[in-house]
């Protein structure tokens, strides 16, 4: 097993994330995660250990997606870079279209992904400018 720096992988991948972040599927957010994982940005970090701390971290933003009738996400992967044998890089702009169809910018992040038996998951976020 090696780290995926194989597009189709990681773009099934944030695709995936991405339903599940405007669907509100807490439990699909939680199992895109590695744990312990981290959130970093400039103000704040936070740390989970659990499945349930993943859930509860997420639970928050839901009511800003429905508030701003987010209906789907879009990765728009920018950078990828290996790591480690396991680890991978992926730089992300996100792209969301509203109920009006309209297109909404989002913001940028660094995941730090970590390869699996099961796939791609997150270790570490970290919001950019």
């Amino acid at each position: 097993m090696t780290a995926s720096t194989d597009l189709d992988t990681l773009t099934d991948f944030f695709d995936r994330y991405g339903v599940a972040l405007t669907t509100a599927d807490v439990p699909a957010i939680a199992g895109c995660y590695a744990l312990p994982g981290l959130v970093v940005a400039d103000t704040y970090s936070f740390s989970f250990t659990s499945p349930a701390a993943v859930a509860l971290s997420f639970v928050g933003a839901a009511p800003d997606y429905q508030e701003r009738e987010l209906v789907a996400a879009n990765a728009q992967i920018e950078d990828v870079q290996q790591v480690s044998a396991l680890l991978t890089e992926v730089a992300v702009r996100w792209e969301f279209l509203d109920s009006q169809g309209g297109a909404v910018p989002g913001e940028r992040y660094r995941y730090l992904l970590r390869t699996t038996e099961d796939g791609p998951v997150i270790c570490t976020v970290i919001r950019t400018a």
